[in-house]
């Protein structure tokens, strides 16, 4: 994305930039390529650093009340100091590590509904730095992450809402301070004992961790009680054919616990909960999508954080 006037914060006559991504599209733990491309303003500057950051919104809680922000979750210096002359141009190329945490935002070429993601320039100069506009970055699911989804939809689980929650799982090692809520709706065959069922990924080199939470009893951030399973998956495993059958084996094992903790706490109200898990859309098996609810994609990722 061109910035189509000098750096703001840069002053008149500044250096302008232009970040070009040989490839937008990338999966948690894959990485985007692509040059910095900077052209010298009016007058020689010296550049102290250009940076980049992935950027996303998120759901956060302030005050008792619920907030979304724009907020970089990784972020990768590229270039150190270096000196600018008048209307030269200079090029940056970089690989930038896509953290395995990202977020998902994109299945089968479509943008998740609530879901935005963009890769962010710094470039400072003399004390003063600018930000920048986003380009728009798509990140797809693991083949684990995606036989999932796969499998929710497929054993009739209903998508209901996706976002991004600022915090940290209970007993999971994470890496990043954020973590994507899947939401859905109960199939038949598990309805009665449950009212919703919230998914999160928390994926590494090795493997998944595959985290199911149900009604929001419990909360991510309290110690782990019968409201919330956790499954891992190692990344070797996502060829198995068997898939529907293993969801649905956790599905069923993680809501007669859930229906027996809670007919056990009836009478006692339940311990504050964390935020929910938000929703991802899924696509079912050979490419097709089912039960989803897709965004319309971001011409302008920037407004989606105003």
């Amino acid at each position: 994305m061109v910035f189509k006037k000098m750096l703001g914060a840069l002053g008149v006559g500044g250096p302008s930039v232009d970040t070009v991504l040989t490839n937008p599209n990338c999966r948690p733990g894959g990485t985007l390529a692509g040059e910095v491309r900077l052209r010298g303003g009016e007058r020689p500057v010296q550049i102290e650093h250009v940076a980049l950051g992935l950027v996303t919104r998120v759901e956060m809680e302030s005050a008792g009340a619920d907030l979304a922000a724009g907020v970089e979750f990784h972020r990768v210096p590229v270039a150190g100091a270096f000196a600018l002359a008048a209307h030269a141009e200079h090029a940056v190329p970089f690989e930038f590590p896509v953290p395995w945490e990202t977020p998902v935002t994109d299945v089968y070429g479509q943008r998740l509904r609530g879901m935005t993601m963009g890769l962010r320039t710094e470039l400072a100069v003399a004390r003063a730095v600018d930000k920048g506009d986003l380009d728009p970055v798509f990140v797809y699911p693991l083949p684990v992450q995606e036989r999932i989804l796969e499998a929710f939809v497929a054993l009739g689980m209903r998508f209901k809402s996706a976002d991004v929650e600022h915090g940290r799982i209970y007993g999971v090692a994470q890496h990043l301070p954020i973590y994507q809520e899947i939401e859905f709706w109960p199939a038949p065959q598990y309805a009665g004992r449950i009212n919703e069922v919230e998914l999160t990924f928390v994926a590494n080199p090795q493997a998944v961790e595959v985290i199911l939470e149900f009604d929001k009893r419990g909360g991510l951030f309290t110690p782990g009680h019968d409201a919330i399973s956790r499954f891992t998956v190692p990344h070797a495993d996502a060829d198995r054919p068997d898939w529907t059958q293993v969801v649905d084996g956790w599905l069923r094992q993680a809501t007669e616990r859930h229906w027996q903790y809670a007919k056990a706490h009836a009478h006692h109200p339940g311990h504050r909960h964390g935020p929910g898990l938000g929703g991802v859309a899924a696509g079912v098996a050979g490419g097709v999508l089912g039960g989803l609810v897709l965004g319309e994609a971001i011409e302008e990722i920037g407004e989606a954080f105003e």
